[in-house]
């Protein structure tokens, strides 16, 4: 599901809301967790799950195609780590 998917779910089950609060609503949110997140802090949504940021480390790593060895500097992704709900409500 993308963004627009999302929207147009949202706008289904609520029509007393039009799309332009519906987007500017969901936009906020994901910009909120976008700038904690950048923060260094977590985000934790109930039955849902806590979003964070993982740290890699410099290392080298193998071009696959080439074989030769190649500097990867160190750097933070998002980690996504789903709440007990969330994987009991999947594997029913």
């Amino acid at each position: 599901m993308n963004k627009s998917d999302l929207l147009k779910k949202i706008s289904e089950k609520a029509d007393s809301l039009n799309e332009e609060d519906l987007e500017q609503t969901v936009n906020i949110i994901l910009n909120l967790i976008s700038n904690t997140l950048n923060n260094g802090d977590r985000v934790e949504i109930r039955n849902f799950g806590t979003f964070s940021i993982r740290s890699r480390d410099r290392r080298i790593s193998r071009n696959p195609k080439t074989g030769t060895a190649v500097l990867v500097e160190a750097k933070r992704h998002p980690y996504f780590r789903a709440s007990k709900y969330l994987r009991e409500s999947l594997n029913k």
